[in-house]
């Protein structure tokens, strides 16, 4: 069986990092059901999770078509009060019988969609991780891309936090497959597709896997898309500082309007960066790996001492212009 789903992560709309309680009102998607709010070891504001309704194909690697019924969910975060993600996931099962059955069996499965035809785990995995979708197939970053939109819009019609944006960046996505049962080998495969979509693939070895029409504990589940989410929020991070520092022009433009650009960059984003702070054990498996071959804080800590060198700098010719120079051969005045 497969977990599979789709994280967008940007920035917030608003002129600053907004608190707690405005985060829970941005949040409320979901009249009734409660926002969860954490605050360690950063400021994490989740909305409820809504189902949304799904059926539609997918096309397996070997073209066959498979045919999916059930119910997504779909939810929205706000991490250290400026960055929102927006999150689509979904179990992937197979039917017990082949032919569909009403709305009221699969909404009484929320999370989770039945397969219908001759499912073949490995290519059905390919064919979530591709790259594109037809109109018609499962689409789950459309779906995680409209809950991003959503509280985006929310957050431009308050009045409250208007102003001009001092931290702009490109949106990211990070689409994720999770395969429970799969044959044991590389258990976590991280790639970059293009500009902003990133692929994670994660597999568990068959002897620790459940029956195919099983399913996983729902603790599981949401550790694992937990973990999903953070590895999407820290490469955002990362990306954002990358194209931030390029654009900064060390070493092209006068110093004082590269320190102007990187302001933005000191303010926001330096102390969110805590990789494996949400998932447990699973966490700790997926930033092993990732630290082991992306390096991620490697690149993080080299950019982050590289503004800091900047300031130092600063700071140290700002001090040299401020103490007046002596002549040569005159003595500084001392009173004896």
């Amino acid at each position: 069986m497969l977990i599979v789903g789709e994280v967008h992560t940007n920035v917030l709309r608003e002129r600053d990092p907004v608190t707690t309680d405005h985060a829970g009102h941005l949040l409320d998607l979901l009249p009734g059901e409660p926002v969860l709010v954490s605050e360690r070891p950063m400021s994490h504001v989740r909305s409820p999770e809504k189902p949304v309704g799904v059926d539609c194909p997918v096309v397996e690697g070997s073209g066959r078509q498979v045919r999916v019924v059930g119910t997504v969910l779909q939810r929205a975060t706000i991490a250290g009060g400026h960055v929102l993600q927006g999150s689509a996931y979904v179990e992937v099962r197979r039917a017990a019988q082949n032919a569909r059955l009403g709305w009221s069996h699969y909404l009484a499965r929320p999370g989770v969609v039945e397969a219908l035809g001759r499912a073949r785990w490995p290519e059905l995995a390919d064919a979530f991780a591709g790259g594109g979708h037809a109109g018609a197939e499962l689409d789950l970053g459309a779906i995680a891309g409209r809950v991003v939109d959503d509280v985006q819009r929310r957050a431009v019609r308050d009045t409250r936090y208007q102003g001009p944006l001092r931290l702009r960046s490109a949106r990211t996505r990070l689409r994720w497959v999770a395969e429970v049962g799969a044959e044991p080998g590389d258990p976590v495969r991280f790639a970059v597709r293009s500009g902003d979509l990133r692929v994670l693939r994660l597999t568990t070895a068959t002897q620790t896997a459940p029956a195919q029409d099983a399913g996983v504990s729902r603790e599981t589940v949401e550790r694992l898309v937990a973990v999903c989410e953070d590895v999407a929020l820290h490469d955002w991070l990362l990306t954002t500082l990358v194209d931030i520092t390029r654009k900064a022009g060390i070493g092209v433009l006068p110093r004082h309007e590269s320190l102007e650009r990187l302001v933005p960059a000191i303010d926001y984003l330096l102390h969110l960066w805590l990789p494996g702070a949400r998932g447990g054990e699973v966490s700790d498996l997926v930033w092993a790996a990732l630290e082991r071959r992306g390096g991620f804080s490697r690149q993080w800590d080299t950019l982050v001492r590289r503004i800091r060198d900047q300031l130092s700098v600063a700071a140290v010719t700002s001090l040299a212009q401020a103490v007046p120079r002596q002549p040569p051969g005159q003595q500084p005045y001392t009173n004896a």
